[in-house]
């Protein structure tokens, strides 16, 4: 299979294939880098939205996806967005499961201290496809012993 990484390079995958569609006008989600793990998804807007201090908003993107059972999509904020203008992913990493087959929307929050302008085809998140377990719980009187034991968060120190 051929996997788009941009415009120019086209690398050979063999992965799991994901039923798309795309009512953005914009291109597919693709893989920026050969590296990459993540894909961006972009802002579908019929207007850019403003987005205060601290406010949350709901950014549609315009795909919908269809994931193979086994398989989740999971919301990132871009590293970038996130350093240079405190734009982050609220729910991060949102889950989309197998079953959901709705428009992928994003929950964007602005922790800066400065109004940001979404605006149409801005690149807003990444979206991760990772494969997951289902958990059979077995109830038990008592858990096996571990070195760390109970201890909690900075239990292990700051070495």
């Amino acid at each position: 299979m051929l996997i788009l990484v941009n415009e120019e390079k086209k690398i050979n995958m063999s992965n799991v294939k994901i039923k798309i569609v795309n009512l953005s006008g914009y291109p597919l989600p693709g893989y920026e880098t050969l590296g990459a793990a993540g894909m961006d998804l972009r802002a579908s807007l019929s207007e850019p939205v403003l987005l205060k201090p601290l406010q949350r908003t709901l950014i549609a993107t315009g795909i919908f996806i269809e994931l193979p059972s086994g398989y989740e999509a999971q919301i990132r904020p871009r590293s970038g967005l996130a350093a240079k203008k405190g734009i982050s992913v609220l729910n991060s990493p949102g889950t989309i499961d197998s079953d959901y087959r709705g428009e992928i929307k994003v929950i964007l929050v602005n922790l800066s201290n400065e109004s940001y302008i979404v605006n149409t085809g801005e690149r807003i998140a990444q979206m991760v496809i990772a494969k997951y377990e289902k958990a059979v719980f077995e109830e038990v009187e008592e858990l096996t012993p571990s070195d760390r034991g109970v201890g909690g968060f900075g239990h292990t120190g700051k070495n």
